[in-house]
């Protein structure tokens, strides 16, 4: 699918996405309890792999669009051994999380996904759990799927390399519980640390609470008692602020007003918008009692360029990226070198497509310097997602500020974590040509 957009302002009132996070944290742990019903998830491309690799090692589960909830009934512990193979599509979390979980089977299980999937790196969960007493491998011998799991898991201790992606951890924090020892492990340049609070929320709601430390600058301890059972009963997916960054920044550059509501103060480090928006200077209110942030465009003549560390905010540079080639001034987004490992490399992919569009962006080791149009505007081209759906979102928000008409060919992959994006902000105004285009889920 291409999309066809055009410059133009939104307006309106939105409910915000559920949380892909959220959503793939719960099911995961879900699987592994009793009895849980989870409320308004997100079922999007990512989290269908997350559902259908849960049910590969056993559990059952069924959706209800009507009242918007997840019956799951799990394996209490126990996953079995899958009958073939476990296919995570284009989910990372989904591969990472079910590598660590396959290691509580008692057979072999074979984890692979796509194209894209396939050049992932997972070394370092993939050491760990070996030293934790499971047996896991790449069949390619290179940390990519295809990847070979055996059980069990036994606990014991390891000290991993966490600098590529907090996915590593979360994915041991999951399966350690219900290994048969205890566990100590020790993440060193954890990245994206919000992610892995997220994971130690949940575990907590599901009763097992997981004590960890900070030692030294972004190396973390975590303590992990097995024998563990999980009790998720019930639980209520938030919405996303990653995927209403896309909403909040499109309102921020055209002059825009919008509201965006089901947005409540929560572990998503990804809130971090709201702040980050109005340092850039647009005119922002986040009412956390009930949930809505407004945007009312921008103050004065426009957004600002700003210096920022996303170390633990990623999936917000393509927004930020956006934001800094159309604002007055320089944009400097460092601490992101972890970026290259994700459906792309985004570092080398924002930059090609945001100069397609006349943005002045230069790639850096761990980030990007962009020098604003200082008033201008970008130009329309024709630019392309490399099938990654942060960057299809991203382009269409650079778009609806430049003038001309811009085609994002391959936009289809925004159904990954935001399956109606293009419906939700053409509603919204937005001057969008969506045919051949299917909601998912």
């Amino acid at each position: 699918m291409n999309a066809i957009v055009r410059r133009s302002k939104i307006k309106g009132e939105i409910i915000a996405p559920p949380s892909k996070s959220y959503t793939h944290r719960a099911i995961a742990i879900a699987s592994l309890g009793e009895t849980s019903d989870i409320f308004y998830p997100l079922i999007s491309e990512d989290t269908k792999a997350t559902i259908n690799a849960a049910k590969c090692l056993g559990a059952v589960i069924e959706y209800d669009k009507k009242l918007q909830k997840i019956t799951i009934e799990g394996t209490e512990g126990k996953p079995r051994t899958p009958e073939d193979v476990i296919n995570a599509e284009n989910s990372g979390t989904t591969l990472r999380f079910f590598t660590a979980i396959s290691s509580l089977c008692e057979g072999a299980a074979v984890l692979t996904g796509d194209s894209s999937l396939r050049k992932r790196p997972n070394s370092p969960l993939l050491e760990s759990l070996n030293n934790l007493g499971s047996e896991a491998f790449s069949t390619k011998g290179d940390g990519t799927a295809p990847i070979v799991v055996k059980g069990k898991l036994k606990g014991g201790e390891t000290t991993m390399d966490a600098s590529i992606s907090s996915q590593f951890i979360s994915a041991l924090l999951i399966a350690c519980p219900l290994a048969e020892k205890n566990s100590h492990i020790v993440a060193r340049n954890l990245t994206s640390v919000p992610y892995m609070v997220m994971t130690a929320e949940i575990l907590e709601k599901a009763g097992v609470e997981i004590p960890f430390s900070r030692f030294h600058d972004n190396h973390y301890s975590f303590l992990v008692e097995g024998g563990r059972r999980y009790e998720l009963r019930e639980f209520t997916v938030p919405g996303d602020f990653s995927s209403s960054s896309y909403l909040l920044a499109a309102a921020a550059l055209t002059d825009s007003e919008l509201k965006v509501s089901n947005l409540f103060p929560s572990a998503q480090g990804d809130s971090r918008i709201v702040g980050i928006l109005n340092e850039m200077g647009a005119d922002i209110r986040w009412d956390k009692e009930r949930g809505i942030v407004e945007v009312k465009g921008a103050k004065g003549t426009g957004v600002r360029g700003i210096k920022v560390d996303m170390r633990e905010n990623p999936d917000l540079v393509p927004t930020i990226a956006v934001l800094g080639a159309v604002a007055e001034g320089t944009t400097e987004i460092t601490g992101v070198a972890h970026l290259r490992y994700k459906e792309a490399d985004r570092l080398r992919v924002l930059t090609e497509e945001l100069r397609k569009m006349g943005a002045r962006v230069e790639e850096k080791e761990d980030g990007l310097l962009i020098e604003g149009s200082k008033g201008g505007e970008l130009k329309a081209a024709k630019v392309y997602s490399h099938d990654d759906h942060r960057l299809a979102m991203a382009l269409c928000i650079a778009a609806l500020s430049a003038s001309g008409e811009t085609v994002i060919e391959s936009a289809e992959c925004a159904k990954v974590s935001y399956p109606s994006f293009f419906e939700d902000i053409r509603n919204l105004g937005a001057d969008i040509d969506i045919k051949n285009y299917e909601i998912s889920g």
